[in-house]
């Protein structure tokens, strides 16, 4: 479990605190509206109206304590950019800001983010991947270079096993599991068979899974 101060609760920071909510970590929500505030408080630890702009105020919340700071204010780049700079500066351990345009992204992590989120472009991102093609079912986007597909088994590779597909000599990609009916089969050998009622996920570098599996 981790201490977390979020701040801002717009559509983003409140899901964000809901999921983490969800997750069982002890979350102190801030914002400036306290219609917003008061909406949070069924999912949050604690919850306080303030402007994160404020030296004084953000002082009193003991920044130092928390393990993570999340930085979710939209549609106000420079109370986002003031409040990541302020909580850099007072100590938080890291920083986690949002972002909405690149040239934000720059700027957040020259002036105190340790990590930027930029929901709009991973989601866009996510979409295009996940419905561009048929045969594919999710990613998750590892770093700029790797990601984990579920994709559909390629006919061709229908009742073979996987040591005779040899995708990793053949492709440098890897068969983290297989998913069956929502479940996942991580006891994967050269021996297993393959058939079409599994999805296959996958680990490698974007080009050699677009490569393989033609995305």
């Amino acid at each position: 479990m981790k201490s977390v101060l979020l701040i801002g609760l717009g559509r983003f920071g409140k899901h964000v605190a809901m999921q983490l909510s969800e997750l069982g970590h002890e979350v102190m929500a801030i914002d400036i509206k306290e219609e917003r505030v008061n909406e949070s408080l069924p999912f949050v630890t604690s919850a306080q109206i303030g402007d994160s702009t404020n030296p004084d105020f953000i002082r009193t919340l003991g920044i130092s304590n928390f393990d993570i700071c999340i930085v979710a204010i939209g549609n106000n780049f420079q109370s986002s950019l003031e409040t990541t700079s302020l909580l850099k500066e007072l100590g938080a351990v890291k920083v986690i800001s949002r972002a909405e345009r690149g040239v934000q992204e720059k700027f957040l992590l020259r002036n105190g983010a340790d990590e930027v989120v930029y929901p709009e472009k991973q989601m866009a991102k996510w979409t295009a991947i996940r419905y561009s093609a048929d045969h594919i079912f999710s990613y998750i986007e590892l770093d700029e270079s790797h990601a984990i597909f579920e994709v559909e088994v390629p006919k061709a590779w229908i009742g073979q096993s996987v040591g005779n597909i040899n995708i990793r000599r053949k492709y440098n990609i890897t068969i983290m599991a297989l998913k069956q009916n929502g479940r996942m089969n991580l006891n994967i050998t050269s021996e297993t068979v393959l058939t079409d009622a599994v999805t296959l996920m996958v680990l490698g570098e974007y080009r050699d899974i677009q490569k393989c599996f033609h995305i």
